[in-house]
């Protein structure tokens, strides 16, 4: 990632959109995390820039889990050249000779979930030392062992002179926000059954399966979107879950000005006024992540009132419905998502999911430290 996506300690005024990050909420969401599986060691999913945030300000936030999980060889680099000497987990695991040596310099962990990579492990040099976490395929079906296989890998990677310490065990739960499904209670069978008489550590929890599906708190839990404060579950918000969000993402009303009944706003003429009325343009849009198919209606926030999108958005600019907001003047703060508008509505006007909002706020928004 670029360093600028750093996020910085700052209070001054911007005028394009500016993401403001809740150290203090990361540090209440871990908290939570623990407090559901007391039992378990966690790995904090910090891959994507920290979903956004950044990297390695959410690394210190998390400080006190017992490891980060990224997705990215280049994010484990940052965190051990940051100085941070917490076990790291590489998810996707390791690709080629150079990268296995590059992991075992670093003291990482990879995953292991595909046959080249335990050919990898089992042909590594002398000398070289990771740990190594063996992926099963317990339904869904993307990346893992078959369960036929799981027992044979594991005797490999046991023997495997490569490995530091135990192998553990882990998989990747699908459905997991679908508590209705049985997909989750197919794959713990399925886990269950073929790592019986193992002896390893476990690891079957990503925030969905610690927030509702108890029997996936085994011996280490990856929470990942929970840590910002965000739900996994449609149908619910994080703070109804008892997390605070740690990203408020805000711009600045630019403009205010009155139209005539009729009046075409934006590209394509996709809205006209009703009637003669106020409208306002903010200073986000589509560069800096803010999504390009929000409809008409989607709510932002001025000031305490909150008022709908009209018209398309633009590269640099939103254009909203000021008749709700009277008063609305430039310079006023506009809010996109945060505590008094979550992420999870517009992700839900807009047909999407929370992750991939925030994940996708521009280079070019400054991350400032709350």
């Amino acid at each position: 990632m670029s360093s600028s996506l750093e996020p910085v300690q700052s209070t001054a005024t911007q005028t394009g959109a500016v993401a403001h990050i809740d150290t203090s909420a990361l540090t209440h969401n871990l908290a939570r995390a623990r407090a559901l599986a007391p039992e378990s060691r966690v790995l904090a999913v910090i891959k994507a820039d920290g979903y956004g945030h950044g990297l390695l300000p959410c690394a210190r936030a998390l400080g006190s889990a017992d490891g980060f999980a990224v997705a990215r060889m280049g994010e484990a680099q940052r965190l051990r050249s940051a100085g941070f000497s917490q076990r790291v987990l590489v998810l996707p695991g390791v690709f080629s000779v150079t990268e296995l040596e590059c992991a075992a310099a670093a003291r990482l962990d990879v995953v292991v979930h595909s046959h080249e990579q335990l050919q990898l492990v089992e042909q590594a040099g002398d000398g070289l030392q990771l740990g190594v976490w063996l992926k099963v395929d317990s339904g869904m079906h993307r990346l893992g062992f078959s369960p036929a296989d799981v027992k044979e890998v594991f005797r490999r990677l046991e023997q495997a002179r490569a490995v530091r310490g135990t192998v553990k065990l882990m998989t990747h739960l699908a459905d997991a926000d679908q508590r209705e499904l049985a997909g989750t209670r197919d794959q713990l069978r399925c886990f269950g059954e073929c790592t019986a008489g193992l002896a390893a550590e476990r690891s079957m929890a990503n925030s969905a399966g610690l927030l509702a599906w108890p029997g996936t708190r085994s011996d280490w839990v990856r929470p990942g979107i929970m840590l910002y404060g965000v739900s996994p579950f449609a149908d619910r918000t994080g703070s109804e879950l008892g997390l605070r969000p740690a990203m408020t993402l805000h711009a600045m009303l630019i403009s205010v000005k009155e139209v005539q009944a009729g009046s075409a706003i934006g590209y394509g003429a996709t809205w006209l006024a009703p009637h003669s009325m106020s409208v306002g343009a903010a200073s986000i849009g589509y560069a800096d992540g803010f999504p390009r198919n929000a409809p008409n209606g989607t709510l932002l926030g001025v000031g305490r009132q909150q008022v709908p999108l009209v018209g398309r958005v633009s590269m640099d600019t939103v254009t909203l419905d000021l008749r709700a907001a009277p008063g609305a003047r430039p310079g006023m703060r506009v809010t996109a998502w945060g505590e008094s508008n979550p992420v999870e509505n517009l992700a839900r006007q807009c047909r999407t999911i929370p992750y991939e909002l925030l994940c996708r706020v521009g280079s070019r928004v400054p991350r400032i430290l709350d």
